[in-house]
């Protein structure tokens, strides 16, 4: 999934290289002057101490410091010979046999700089995929000694120098000190020493995946939203330290994915990619909302509209029982010949349209007739289409698809009929008697 070793650790191990102690560096240890006791052995010891130093090429360095320890075990430069196979073995990139060498260092000066850079520096190459306790364990204890001391300058470096090296390796501390709590799944620490790895370093897409993957680890809903913005960042990010495309893509799918099934849909994923783009860490209170909080929302502002319209709730409660399964079994038990609380609805059809017999109403959205109601007698007049009614009715029969319950109402059970345009009653003509004659 990741690419070359990040920036971060190329510049850091560049630095540190500066950082190596004086006597490795020099090229002409002087022999004892006249009439001194010499600190060499003999001649040998200092004829191959000198072509030690002088030695370029690690692997035949390496050989001619196995030799020098076999002809001279006892020396007065024990600590520059210790300091030199470190050394060596960190130019031949042999991860296990330099910590060897750091924690012979380390026993005499628990302290040493470049012995406890490289034992951290090298704890995920030796732990490889399956980490033993105690390469963890020597890694957290070179990284946190190494960074108790990070505001003092190594050896021979000066001020303005640690200043620009410091970044770099500060940082390795703490993404060290976080990758060995992701292995031994202390989560909350990892989030922590990764948190403070981003914020020296907000470029490194692994920090920012190991980041989402500490968070989501944890299992504490209200943090998973931090955690797919991490996911979503490391996906996306193109800064100088991202990851390689394929790993680029595999995350991308998984937040994809994960985020589906967080919140229910994939509405709102672009704004979230789009946010991970824009900036290094998530907003404060940044939030997606979980697909249960969406339907408690959504339940909520339903029980609001129920208590507004008790009478469009009821109707929604008969649909949804005569809809089942089990739908006439309800009709037959609970509904048929009894009269129902009132409903309401709209009128959308008059039959006939002068004086109607039968209703065709609307209940549920005042437009798609699902109910019919029946009357024994014509109404007077008729109303507009549209017209809101109110009724108690005595349901006849249903069908549930198309949906349609078939109510009996009596005429005073109809409220809020008008009966415009009704024909005006003929009554019989007066006739008036003619006046009585004298």
């Amino acid at each position: 999934m990741w690419n070359q070793p990040s920036r971060r650790l190329l510049m850091a191990a560049a630095v540190v290289g500066l950082l190596a102690p004086a006597w490795i560096k020099a090229q002409d240890p002087a022999p004892a002057a006249q009439g001194e006791k010499s600190p060499y052995k003999d001649q040998g010891e200092y004829t191959l101490y000198d072509s030690i130093l002088k030695d370029t090429t690690p692997k035949t360095k390496l050989d001619r410091l196995q030799e020098w320890q076999t002809k001279y075990p006892d020396t007065t430069f024990l600590k520059q010979r210790k300091a030199l196979f470190l050394d060596t073995y960190i130019k031949l990139n042999q991860p296990k046999e330099a910590v060897a060498a750091a924690k012979v260092i380390l026993a005499d000066d628990p302290k040493d700089f470049q012995s406890l850079y490289y034992t951290m520096y090298f704890t995920r190459a030796l732990a490889g995929n399956n980490p033993t306790p105690e390469v963890l364990d020597q890694g957290e204890k070179a990284a946190s000694a190494f960074l108790a001391n990070i505001d003092t300058p190594p050896p021979n470096v000066t001020a303005e120098q640690w200043k620009g090296a410091r970044p770099g390796v500060e940082t390795l501390g703490h993404s060290t000190l976080g990758w060995i709590a992701m292995q031994r799944k202390t989560w909350d620490a990892a989030e922590g020493e990764f948190q403070k790895t981003l914020a020296l370093d907000p470029n490194s897409a692994e920090t920012e995946y190991f980041m989402g993957t500490a968070i989501a680890s944890e299992k504490n809903p209200q943090k998973m939203s931090a955690a797919m913005f991490y996911f979503a960042r490391a996906a996306t990010h193109e800064g100088p330290e991202p990851l390689a495309p394929a790993g680029r893509q595999q995350v991308l799918d998984y937040v994809k994915k994960a985020y589906k099934g967080y919140h229910g849909s994939d509405e709102g994923f672009n704004d979230l990619v789009a946010l991970a783009k824009a900036q290094p860490a998530p907003p404060a209170d940044y939030h997606i909302r979980t697909s249960k909080e969406i339907a408690e929302e959504a339940q909520k502002k339903q029980e609001i509209e129920d208590a507004k319209d008790p009478q469009l709730k009821l109707w929604k409660n008969i649909k949804e029982q005569l809809s089942g399964a089990d739908g006439a079994t309800y009709f037959g038990s609970s509904m048929k010949d009894a009269q129902l609380p009132t409903l309401k609805g709209k009128v959308v059809k008059l039959v006939p349209e002068l004086k109607p017999k039968t209703l065709m109403m609307a209940l549920e959205d005042g437009t798609t007739v699902d109910a019919t109601l029946k009357f024994e007698m014509p109404l007077p007049g008729k109303v507009d289409v549209g017209t809101e009614l109110t009724f108690e009715g005595v349901p006849e029969s249903y069908t549930a698809s198309p949906y349609m319950v078939v109510f009996n109402v009596e005429p005073d059970k109809l409220h809020g009929w008008t009966g415009k345009n009704a024909a005006p009653v003929h009554r019989a003509p007066v006739h008036k008697k003619a006046p009585a004659s004298n």
